[in-house]
């Protein structure tokens, strides 16, 4: 009787958490669109100017980027023997993507979301972590090594620079250490977490959640390197549209200046301590385009254009979709 009274206690108090979650998401996307309604708007009339192909071509290239991400996702859970249809994997990363966005926790409201929605989809736990896990690994492994692609095109173009070089010399320090970090963590277990430290209980969670994952997972190279490969071909993909929307004004531009803003305009993301970058994020944009003949006035739509179809338009399917991801399973 005791475990049959327990088991409605807690889906009532899950049911709860979800709404509350589900509340603050909404409310963190309404006040991101007010308080940014003028960006909004100028990407709108972009898009009335815009020349439709190339459009068209960037809607394509993200949607790839979506879909290279659930991949990741469907690897890692086949691997594990639990696999997942990859159109369900596909809506959740855009689910994950807004709740990532209108509250920026360093991802953690995102990751909360993926976990429990594998999770409510019949993934155990431990292969819900390791998709989360492994999917950090890859995105910071092929950050690094796009990271060193830029020093080569930097340098191949004659456009290196002692400040350039430095900010991405810290992120390739930054990149190789968070991977690090985490399968140090794994490896050594919960049992390592300090005195002082096992008292947080934030930092006790993220141990244990490090701890959950199955070391055959974690730790095989193999699946490290094709989850890289992948993450890889979504920068790829998001460099691509930086171009489509230098394009998309009738402005030609050689390749590597839409690679080279949206890396370096990324790498400022990270390093610095703006949310979601706004602001940092179209500075360095701008100024890397310039810095590749691109004419100011060009660099600053395209930039906008950019934000429009990375930031701004994945927000409406991606609300949508979250509120169906976070409704009870017997709703």
């Amino acid at each position: 009787m005791s475990g049959a009274k327990r088991r409605p206690n807690s889906a009532a108090g899950a049911a709860n958490w979800r709404n509350w979650l589900l509340a603050a998401l909404l409310v963190g996307g309404l006040v991101l669109a007010v308080l940014h309604w003028g960006d909004v708007k100028n990407f709108a009339a972009l898009l009335a100017q815009a020349r439709p192909l190339w459009l068209v071509t960037a809607v394509l290239l993200q949607l790839g980027t979506y879909f290279g991400l659930a991949a990741q996702w469907w690897l890692t859970l086949r691997r594990g023997r639990t696999r997942r249809p990859i159109g369900e994997l596909f809506r959740l990363a855009f689910a994950k993507y807004f709740a990532d966005q209108v509250i920026p926790t360093a991802g953690v409201s995102g990751n909360v979301v993926l976990v429990d929605r594998l999770v409510r989809l019949g993934v155990p736990r431990s292969n819900a972590v390791a998709a989360l896990l492994l999917q950090v690994i890859a995105y910071y492994g092929s950050y690094a090594l796009g990271a060193l692609l830029v020093l080569i095109v930097l340098w191949w173009k004659s456009r290196m620079s002692l400040l350039l070089t430095g900010a991405v010399v810290l992120f390739l320090i930054v990149a190789s250490g968070i991977p690090a970090l985490i399968l140090w963590l794994h490896r050594r277990g919960r049992g390592t977490i300090p005195a002082w430290l096992r008292r947080w209980s934030r930092a006790r969670d993220l141990f244990k959640l490090i701890g959950d994952a199955p070391g055959g997972l974690i730790r095989d190279p193999q699946l490290i390197a094709w989850l890289t490969l992948l993450n890889g071909l979504v920068f790829l993909a998001d460099a691509a549209t930086m171009q489509a929307c230098i394009h998309a004004l009738g402005v030609s531009a050689p390749l590597s200046a839409g690679y080279i803003a949206f890396m370096m305009a990324s790498i400022a993301v990270i390093l610095g301590p703006v949310p979601m970058g706004l602001g940092s994020f179209e500075a360095v944009s701008i100024a890397m385009l310039r810095l590749f003949g691109v004419p100011f006035e060009a660099a600053l739509s395209a930039t906008l254009l950019f934000r429009g179809f990375t930031l701004w338009l994945p927000l409406i399917p991606g609300g949508l979709l979250l509120r169906k991801e976070l409704k009870p399973a017997g709703a």
